[in-house]
This record gives C-alpha cells, sequence and structure tokens, in this order.
C-alpha cells in the first residue's frame, strides 16, 4: 500500500526542512531548505566534521575572521545538500539586515558568488529573506536581477500579497508558529484541523494567488503534527522536518486532496502600498509578534554559530 508520504509527493512539491545531509539522502526531497538553526544544528552532527573542519581551514587562509567563515559554512553546506536534490536548497540572508533593502541585496549577491564559485548555478538556490517591508523589496530588486527568492516568515496576507506584487518566486507561510501564537492568546490545547489558524491562513494566501493567477509558490512550512501537513495536502510546496517525514512515511492511510486550483473561491485582488502593509501589520498582533520573534531567533542562532565557529577557530 502506498504510504502517505508518496501520496503526497502526488500532489506537492515535498521540500526537506533540514540541513543534515543524512537526513535528505533518507527522504529524497525535490528541494531543501536552511536557516541558522538548522545550520548549527547540522554544525554540530559528527558527520559535517570534516566539512566543518575544512571551510574553517579556507577561511583561516583567506584571513576570514569567523563571521566570514561562518558565511563560507553555510554555503559549504548548502552545496553539499545540492549534490543530494534535484531542485533548489534555500539560503538564508543574515537575519539582522531584515530591515535594509541595500544590505540584503548586497548579501544575496554575495550568497550567489560564493556559490558560483563552487560551481553552482543561481537557478539551484533561493535566497532566503524575511518578509518585513525592506526584505520584500530587497526580494524584488534581486528577482529582477534573475535571483529567485524565498521570503520566509509569513505569517499575514499582507505579507503574501506584498510579495506577490515583488513577483517573489517562492513564500513560506509557518502554519506551526501562527497556531501555537492562537493556542496561548485563546488558552486552547488544540483544534480541528480545518480551524487550525495556521492552516487556514495558508488556505486563505494560497486561495488568494490561485485566484488572482499569482505564480508566486506556496510553501507551507513550520508544521506540528502530519494533520497539519494533510490539511495542506496539494498547497504548491510543503517544508517537513525528518521527524514529520518519517511519520508520513510509515502512514498506509489513504490522503485526500485538500487544495487545487481549480477550488479557488475568485476573491478578487488588493493594493497592497508600503503603508497599507504596515497598517495591516499594525493591525494584526499574532503577525507582528511572529515576524518580530523570527527575525530574533534567526539572528540569535546566527550569533551562536559564529561564537561557535570563533571557538573552532581559536583551537585551530
Amino acid at each position: 500500500m502506498t504510504n502517505a508520504l508518496d501520496q503526497l509527493r502526488g500532489m506537492t512539491v515535498v521540500v526537506a526542512d533540514t540541513g543534515n545531509v543524512e537526513a535528505v539522502k533518507t527522504y529524497k526531497p525535490v528541494d531543501c531548505t536552511t536557516n541558522p538553526s538548522l545550520v548549527l544544528g547540522a554544525l554540530k552532527d559528527p558527520a559535517a566534521a570534516a566539512l566543518v573542519a575544512q571551510e574553517i581551514k579556507a577561511g583561516q587562509q583567506a584571513g576570514l575572521d569567523a563571521e566570514g567563515v561562518t558565511a563560507l559554512l553555510t554555503v559549504a553546506i548548502g552545496a553539499e545538500l545540492s549534490k543530494w536534490v534535484p531542485g533548489r536548497v534555500s539560503t538564508e540572508v543574515d537575519a539582522c539586515l531584515s530591515f535594509d533593502t541595500e544590505a540584503t541585496c548586497r548579501r544575496a549577491r554575495e550568497i550567489i558568488a560564493e556559490y558560483a564559485r563552487r560551481g553552482i548555478n543561481k537557478d539551484r538556490i533561493l535566497i532566503k529573506i524575511a518578509a518585513t517591508w525592506e526584505g520584500i523589496k530587497a526580494a524584488e530588486i534581486m528577482q529582477n536581477e534573475g535571483v529567485d527568492c524565498n521570503v520566509t516568515l509569513i505569517f499575514a496576507r499582507a505579507q503574501a500579497i506584498a510579495c506577490a506584487d515583488a513577483k517573489a518566486f517562492l513564500i513560506s507561510p509557518f502554519v506551526g508558529r501562527i497556531t501555537d501564537w492562537y493556542k496561548k492568546a485563546e488558552g486552547r490545547d488544540s483544534y480541528e484541523f480545518d480551524e487550525d489558524p495556521g492552516v487556514n491562513s495558508v488556505r486563505a494566501i494560497y486561495d488568494y494567488y490561485k485566484s488572482n493567477n499569482i505564480d508566486t509558490v506556496v510553501m507551507g512550512a513550520s508544521f506540528r503534527n502530519t494533520g497539519q501537513i494533510k490539511a495542506l495536502s496539494g498547497c504548491d510546496n510543503l517544508t517537513i522536518a525528518p521527524k514529520l517525514l518519517d511519520e508520513l512515511e510509515n502512514d498506509t492511510r489513504d490522503l485526500a486532496r485538500s487544495l487545487s486550483p481549480e477550488n479557488a473561491s475568485g476573491v478578487a485582488p488588493v493594493t497592497m502600498d508600503e503603508a497599507t502593509f504596515r497598517w495591516e501589520m499594525n493591525g494584526d498582533p499574532m503577525a507582528t509578534e511572529k515576524l518580530a520573534e523570527g527575525i530574533r531567533n534567526f539572528d540569535a542562532d546566527h550569533k551562536k554559530l559564529i561564537a561557535l565557529i570563533a571557538e573552532k577557530m581559536a583551537a585551530e
């Protein structure tokens, strides 16, 4: 009998939410995505020790400091992952640049150049940028330069609409983090999947995109359980952690399709300028809080990465 993961692959592009090469080899996703938290986990993996040592040595020989070596290592892990997926590897711009359009673009170009130095073309990479107004504008610039972007930390329709206007290649709405916020705010332990706020946020974005023939890919992310994943089956892409991929692989129940372009409601397009974007975000405490928290957490893990690399460099 076909398992749920294989059934899901028949209607959705499955992406591995990991920087662990062995997990990517095991689950064979089309794409994979990383962030500083996932790279930090990969850095602590004994299997990555040789790669880490190699990049530290190369960075030291080039006269780079710990931050520079961290940037090299992040691309090195992405380059290794690219050997095991037929599609794209998302690589994140430093979270501390989330409110600086020019600096975000500069860092994105550096990432693309480093991949090119390693023989990996930009069509294998997605530049991952936080969905602030400044980040979305940076994504628009990079898209115009022919560099595809994954705009991440999507919690609100305003962000999704602005990304569509910017012609971002892909967006990552964070299902589980939305649900977590509402559980705490409403004093709930759980939701039925049809009333789950995180699931319904992605469904609304998907419906808006399909109703208006928007090409930007919707990639649901940050899942807490397989039920949320199943409730979004048929979404363009879903990025899934190894633990949940394993659960889906061991689930032999039938999986019905939940989303399809043919069922779009026909909702009208919305004009999203900067003032409207900021007003709508201001009126959505969940989106405002989770976006800020996500940026802070990614930045904290980026700093941990740099500190860990500095320790390893000192020990050389």
